[in-house]
């Protein structure tokens, strides 16, 4: 968090499935995951003020893709924990949003902003909230909200809700590719053609970048051969990486955006400049993970 006359900046880190099974669905809709997932340096701002009555703005190199009216989660996520805590408590606020991740690119981005959001608005209106309402909150704007409330590497269950920390999980080095095709998540699951897959196996009891790559080999994001079919440019970004050196390639979330793992941060840099400039109106990006706490590479 950066502060400078009165303006208070947080990053909403990009949110990146490295594996993820669909393991069910509820009688609601719902599907069942099981997901390994870690958050990236590289992502979003965002810029909280307190102001004399409520504003939005989004800047950055998506910031047209971006709705600026009630249906951005940013704006949800603020009504909603002022209505969870009431309008004496919450005076107006500045908010701008710098958009650096792809919209609709299977990261988490609209999650991680809302996530954001809460959390500097805690800070910004001194409200005496726990974790655990936060994340109940989160949950009433979107399933992966309280994974992007936890921002550290972890397993998701359920719809994405019940979430176990993974200890000892270092940083990763990875690049991030979209070939700017958005994907519609509810389209993708909608086409799958088994909802009832196998969970995932067990962690390795040690993670590095060696026992994560032959452990990830084992595994599956189950919704990746529905969304290449609906946007075959999946299958160049990855064949990119590959071309680039990737330890191992896969498409996040309900894509469009790939993750190539690389075994240090400087391969991967050098991986991320070789693709953009093959390739440059692509979204490419070359950035670490967060560590969980006390792991190597954690700040």
């Amino acid at each position: 968090m950066d502060t400078a006359f009165g303006v208070r900046t947080w990053p909403a880190y990009a949110k990146i499935n490295l594996a993820l099974h669909v393991t069910g669905r509820r009688p609601d809709g719902y599907h069942l995951i099981e997901s390994l997932a870690v958050f990236t340096r590289f992502g979003d701002r965002v810029e909280i003020a307190l102001a004399e009555s409520d504003e939005f703005t989004v800047s950055g190199r998506y910031a047209l893709a971006v709705p600026v009216d009630a249906s951005n989660l940013v704006l949800r996520a603020r009504d909603a924990l002022r209505q969870a805590v009431g309008h004496q408590r919450t005076p107006p606020v500045a908010i701008r949003l710098e958009k650096n991740l792809p919209v609709a690119s299977g990261v988490g981005g609209g999650s991680s902003d809302a996530a954001t959001v809460l959390r500097g608005l805690v800070e910004t209106w001194t409200l005496g909230i726990d974790g655990t309402e936060l994340a109940r909150i989160g949950l009433s704007l979107g399933a992966d909200v309280p994974m992007c409330l936890a921002a550290r590497p972890l397993v998701a269950r359920g719809i994405g809700d019940e979430l176990s920390v993974v200890p000892d999980f270092s940083a990763l080095g990875l690049v991030l590719v979209n070939p700017g095709t958005p994907v519609s998540t509810a389209e993708v699951f909608a086409a799958l053609a088994h909802r009832d897959n196998a969970a995932l196996p067990p962690l390795p009891r040690s993670i590095d970048f060696h026992s994560l790559r032959n452990w990830l080999e084992i595994t599956r994001n189950d919704l990746e051969p529905a969304a290449l079919t609906m946007q075959p440019a999946i299958g160049r970004a990855l064949s990119w990486l590959n071309k680039a050196g990737s330890g191992f390639s896969r498409m996040s979330g309900s894509g469009a955006t790939c993750f190539g793992l690389f075994e240090t941060g400087n391969v991967a840099k050098r991986a991320a400049a070789e693709i953009r400039g093959r390739q440059p109106d692509w979204f490419v990006a070359a950035t670490r993970s967060i560590a969980s706490e006390g792991a190597d590479g954690q700040d």
